[in-house]
């Protein structure tokens, strides 16, 4: 008589699995990197190279420490894409050490000490990045105004430029200039108008928005993603921002604006569809999703920070189990709780 030796979740039917969905959630990030290159120049580049090496030292460390394989771990490219979703998070210029302390988080803590891949209560790109934001918001938030060359950015990021003259280089985000613009009073016309807000390019963040919507075609496409999700986000934002714009709309911005400034876009798809920290069952991914809506629109209106899609997310990880306990399927002949 044969045995059978089991594992621990994620049941996946192949190893292949597992590498197949991050390489295709790496694919579906390309364009949205390129118009990043594009638009704020080699920065990004070296804060990819920074977060990936990180990411890969430190899984291979933490497995290491706990007696697992780390070579078969580090080939399915989960630490690749917590990574790259991490380095698109945080501003180009940001000194070299942020990307390091953000993977000790979402590597070391948040994904190996809860038992590695599929056992973690939070996404970990998120939560080493609001670690990283909470500690060091300026450092974090250095948004170049245009696209730097590779000798400026290296400069800036390994300390060659002095912190002082980071003020010549760097421009608000779209949600931080309206923030600023709006709390003196103006309208949006006059907004749109200013030169801070035109400074700070909001035409560009419309480019990744599309970019990021592309991606996301691209992995419902590869049937990587459910639809649930991101739908939520789509809908609970445009349900709460269309009646205010459409009674004021010199004072609220449409919904449109609400989905392409900032990052609603890129966590509508790449991240509130984390199979792990997300929900599982179809009603609760959609309710998932809209409570990250809402919950950053919060943000952007009551908070201190302009946008707050990583602290929505965390908020709502820790939410998933119930939601998931209050809508999973009801099996036939049982109740809804068995």
């Amino acid at each position: 008589m044969k045995t059978f030796a089991t594992a621990g979740a994620p049941h996946l039917p192949a190893p292949v699995a597992v590498r197949r969905v991050m390489h295709d959630v790496l694919l579906a990030l390309l364009p949205g990197i390129a118009v990043q290159l594009w638009a704020f120049g080699a920065g990004l580049a070296i804060q990819l190279a920074l977060a990936v090496a990180s990411a890969l030292a430190i899984e291979a460390l933490a497995l290491r420490l706990r007696g697992r394989e780390a070579a078969r771990a580090l080939g399915d490219g989960s630490a690749l894409v917590t990574a790259v979703l991490f380095a698109l998070c945080i501003a180009p210029l940001a000194p070299w050490w942020i990307a390091p302390v953000a993977m000790l988080v979402a590597i070391g803590l948040v994904k190996q000490i809860y038992g590695g891949l599929g056992y973690n209560l939070f996404n970990p790109a998120m939560a080493g990045y609001a670690v990283v934001l909470l500690a060091f918001p300026r450092l974090v938030a250095q948004w170049p105004g245009a696209a730097v060359d590779l000798a400026t950015a290296a400069r800036t990021i390994f300390g060659a430029t002095p912190t002082a003259q980071w003020d010549s280089i760097a421009s608000a985000t779209p949600l931080d200039a309206l923030r600023q613009l709006a709390a003196q009073g103006q309208r949006l016309p006059e907004i749109g108008a200013a030169a801070l807000f035109r400074h700070s390019r909001p035409e560009v963040w419309t480019w990744a928005a599309g970019a990021w919507l592309l991606g996301g075609g691209y992995l419902l496409w590869r049937r990587v993603i459910g639809w649930q999700a991101p739908v939520g986000v789509i809908a609970a934002v445009c349900l709460l921002t269309l009646p205010f714009w459409l009674l004021d709309a010199e004072r609220h911005p449409s919904p449109l604006q609400h989905l392409a400034s900032g990052g609603l876009m890129f966590a509508a798809w790449f991240v509130v569809t984390d199979p792990v920290s997300g929900c599982t069952s179809p009603r609760g991914r959609l309710l998932f999703g809209a409570g990250v809506a809402v919950l950053t629109l919060a943000i952007r209106r009551w908070g201190h920070i302009p946008d707050g899609i990583a602290f929505a997310v965390l908020l709502m990880n820790a939410a998933a189990p119930l939601l998931d306990r209050m809508t999973r399927p009801r099996i036939y002949g049982h109740g809804r709780h068995g």
